[in-house]
């Protein structure tokens, strides 16, 4: 069993006109690479209607509509973070309910809001009544401030997951950009905290180090955006982990982290 954490797909409202097939793509190659389960998030209209990460709450439920229905169609193999916004704080309280009732698995937090603001409590309260996860993006080192998004980095999302040890959080692409080393110093003493092994950076000692800074225990595999990255972090892994620990980061953690009945029993 092979699980991808952190998965996109589109919809017919984003601005690329090859949607459907991105979404196809996705799925064949997630085939060939052997992933069991994409558990994926849509960003609103991904900026065609409303900022990517300040999505109105319209686009973020068109947004998550069509991933629960692509959840329909595909059973086995997709299951949904709904994502929401948390400056409509009464809006995202009630789509998480509403999605998580018709069958998601977990919470998706982008860069609306940085990772420390109280705003975010009453989504970690109800991530944590509800026994859910929260996967939240994350600049490794964020330097300054960047255009359209409130980025966060580790240490902010620490400051959250200290607040609420109850919830696990999926500190989100280790490779995805930035400093990641300065991320991992700072994960070690928060054990409700994974990292996520997606983004396109595959830098030599990359998962030696997360290892290093949090023990197999707390690693989950995944792609974002593109494959082949994760694949090659995969096929690194295969060589660097005896098969028990494999196991646990291909999606023995995951299992651990989603709700019970999130994935087929074998």
């Amino acid at each position: 069993m092979l699980i991808d954490v952190h998965a996109h797909f589109l919809h017919d409202r984003t601005p690329r006109a090859d949607w459907q097939a991105r979404n196809a793509s996705r799925l064949s190659a997630g085939e060939r690479v052997g992933i069991s389960i994409h558990i994926a998030s849509i960003l609103g209209s991904w900026g065609a209607a409303s900022p990517t990460y300040f999505p109105s709450p319209a686009d973020v439920r068109y947004a998550n509509d069509f991933l629960l229905a692509l959840q329909h169609r595909h059973p086995a193999r997709v299951r949904g973070y709904v994502a929401v916004n948390p400056n409509y704080t009464d809006e995202a309280l009630g789509e998480i309910t509403r999605c998580l009732d018709a069958g998601m698995i977990g919470i998706k937090l982008a860069a609306s809001r940085r990772a420390d603001d109280p705003l975010l409590d009453p989504i970690c309260r109800l991530a944590a009544e509800r026994g859910v996860p929260i996967l939240h993006h994350v600049w490794q080192h964020r330097r300054r401030d960047y255009p359209g998004q409130e980025a966060s980095d580790a240490r902010e999302l620490g400051a959250l997951a200290a607040r609420h040890p109850e919830v696990r959080f999926l500190l989100a692409h280790i490779g995805g950009g930035g400093d990641w080393l300065h991320s991992l110093p700072i994960l070690r003493s928060l054990p409700n905290v994974f990292v996520d092994l997606s983004g396109s950076g595959v830098d030599g000692g990359m998962l030696e180090a997360c290892l290093d800074a949090v023990g197999v225990e707390r690693l989950v595999w995944g792609c974002d955006l593109t494959i082949e990255t994760g694949w090659a972090k995969l096929r690194y892994l295969e060589h660097l982990l005896p098969s028990d620990e494999l196991e646990r980061v291909r999606w023995r953690n995951a299992a651990g982290i989603f709700p019970p009945d999130a994935f087929p029993a074998d």
